[in-house]
């Protein structure tokens, strides 16, 4: 069920475009086709939004509105279209710069690796035309070896129709988990540099927008928004966020919000602010907008990212919405599907598997059916492979849901997108290395600060929806999957599909489509899965697991930092000097899907 939307003065849209479109790219990494077919609330591709960007755009300009776009970061990893090409993303930047967005950023994903930096440097950077900032955030020039600036620092700009003067700064959190040519500046210092202050100085501005792969309720956005006060008291403030996956809005003060639009493109957040002055081009306000307002009127709507949502919001139907650009954004996505061969199937999935739909242990988790099933079969190196070993990878790693039916290229990459690759300290004493998936799950009192991104995130904020978190079913027999969306003109005409329900600091009436609520359960940052231990009883009705004296510590490289902090932590010395590489070469996407096609045969 669609709620209604109001006429708004000036609209903020925002694209969390990271992993799963659906019908496009994935969550631009999102812009992906397969969830078409698996996720019809979330169907709606790359090409799609620059059709509904086209035709917002129409109805804004009709009425003397202004419309902006803005992108939070996070555009790579986590789809096939990205990750299956050589060079990565040789398909999807062509494709994501055919959206013509007014503020975007980076996220963290661009960072961890040289190449993937380098290429937002030299190509996500030019293709943005001025639009790409970098606040905090430097990077190596691949050509003249120089510190400079990943994109420009700030820009100011006046929309087209109101004349409504905006000054826009693009960040990203403290991260530091970026390879070593570029630089993230804290947020904290970054606004006390000179040309920060120098440009939050500048009175001729109507609003500050703040766009950042950044959580809203953070010290980062935090900071940025108290330096602005202590210069400017008085003047609306706009945040637009990410990197938590899930849907929010905060207020600061009466004229500064936040809105963040959860996760893979599954949602189009959009933020109305009414009332704000135009000192740029003062005669051209609407007249049916009251110009006594006093003070501007945020609110915000999260869409769900399909074509029936797109539809009601243009009062257009599929006849007459696709714009001709947009049908052939949708085109490139389809020949470059092709050209990768993703639906190219290794297997056909007997069920559905879920990274925190269902809780862990349980039949029905992705993580249970790694543990026993997957991580005994694939984790074994030629040379030590009778030797008992604890394999410890961490739930961060497993992006997404499996779900019934085939099981192709583009959901190995869906799934599991990144390139780390597997690394191993031998013959560590069983007692203390039996401790360390403890140690990294936080169940013993200890010192060692774990980061949230060891873990899958919830799709939902943990602050706001305690009663979300349900105690482990026995069977989830009668768990939903997302089904198709159907118009009603009542909310008792039918049963409500599952989906998102998002309670924020705004209430309850923040989703478009009203849904049956979901369930969600907390996992653990880390499994391990032991294997090749000793057993005694053989031939018996009861054959008993043996503790060995050592084992091999096999381990995805992403968290080799916290595994040698836990051993250090259980009072061992064991550094980097003591890893090895365990399977060289080989990484968790290619040996899930050599799983599959070994054990899931059949056609779906």
């Amino acid at each position: 069920m669609l709620r209604g939307v109001t006429k708004t003065f000036a609209s903020l849209l925002k694209a969390s475009i990271r992993r799963e479109v659906a019908a496009a790219v994935a969550e631009c990494s999102g812009l992906c086709a397969e969830t078409v077919k698996l996720r019809p609330s979330f169907s709606a591709d790359w090409g799609d939004y620059v059709s509904f960007a086209e035709r917002l755009h129409e109805k804004v300009d009709e009425e003397g509105l202004d419309l902006l776009l803005i992108d939070t970061g996070d555009r790579i990893e986590g789809n096939g279209l990205y990750d299956a090409s050589d060079p990565k993303g040789k398909y999807t930047r062509d494709i994501i710069k055919e959206q013509d967005i007014d503020v975007i950023c980076i996220g963290n994903h661009e960072l961890y690796h040289k190449s993937s930096s380098d290429s937002e440097y030299l190509i996500t950077v030019p293709n943005s035309h001025g639009n790409y900032l970098a606040s905090n955030l430097d990077i190596l020039d691949p050509d003249s070896g120089e510190r400079v600036p990943m994109a420009p620092r700030y820009k100011k700009f006046t929309t087209k129709n109101q004349g409504i003067r905006i000054l826009a700064f693009g960040f990203l959190f403290d991260f530091t988990g970026n390879a070593n040519n570029t630089f993230v500046e804290a947020v904290e210092k970054t606004v006390q540099q000179e040309w920060f202050l120098e440009a939050i100085h500048d009175r001729e501005v109507d609003l500050f927008l703040i766009a950042g792969h950044v959580p809203l309720d953070s010290p980062e956005f935090h900071a940025i928004f108290k330096a602005i006060r202590q210069v400017q008291w008085d003047t609306p403030i706009q945040f637009f966020g990410g990197h938590t996956h899930i849907r929010d809005y905060i207020k600061y003060d009466s004229k500064a919000y936040a809105l963040e639009s959860g996760r893979y493109m599954e949602t189009i957040g959009f933020m109305s602010i009414t009332g704000l002055s135009t000192g740029g081009k003062t005669s051209i306000r609407p007249s049916n907008i009251d110009a006594t307002l006093a003070a501007p009127k945020f609110s915000r709507r999260y869409i769900d990212n399909n074509l029936f949502s797109f539809h009601h919001h243009t009062s257009l139907n599929s006849t007459t919405f696709p714009t001709p650009h947009g049908l052939n954004v949708s085109a490139m996505i389809a020949s470059a599907r092709e050209d990768l061969k993703l639906d190219h199937q290794f297997g056909c999935a007997p069920q559905d598997f879920w990274t925190n739909r269902a809780p862990f242990p349980h039949n029905h988790s992705i993580f249970s059916w790694l543990q026993q099933e997957v991580l005994p079969d694939i984790i074994s190196d030629p040379d030590r492979k009778d030797i008992p070993r604890l394999a410890i990878v961490n739930t961060g790693g497993i992006r997404f849901d499996i779900f019934k039916g085939p099981f192709t290229i583009d959901t190995t990459y869906t799934i599991s997108p990144f390139t780390s690759q597997f690394r191993y300290i031998k013959d560590i004493p069983f007692d203390i290395a039996k401790l360390l998936t403890r140690i990294l799950n936080q169940e013993v009192p200890q010192i060692l600060d774990i980061p949230s991104d060891l873990a899958v995130q919830m799709p939902i904020s943990l602050k706001s929806h305690a009663a979300a978190f349900a105690p482990a079913p026995e069977t989830l027999e009668n768990h939903h999957g997302f089904a198709s969306q159907m118009p009603l003109s009542n909310p008792g005409d039918t049963v409500l599909t599952p989906g998102y329900t998002t309670h924020d600091a705004g209430g309850e009436d923040g989703d478009d489509t009203l849904h049956e609520p979901l369930k969600f359960y907390r996992v653990p940052n880390v499994i391990e899965a032991r294997i090749s231990f000793p057993t005694s009883g053989a031939g018996s009705k009861e054959v008993r697991v043996e503790e060995p004296d050592t084992v091999d510590v096999v381990y995805i490289d992403f968290i080799e930092r916290y595994v040698l902090l836990a051993l250090k932590f259980l009072g061992t010395e064991y550094e980097v000097r003591d890893t090895e590489a365990y399977m060289e070469g080989r990484q968790l996407t290619g040996l899930i899907s050599e799983w599959v096609e070994g054990n899931w045969k059949g056609d779906c």
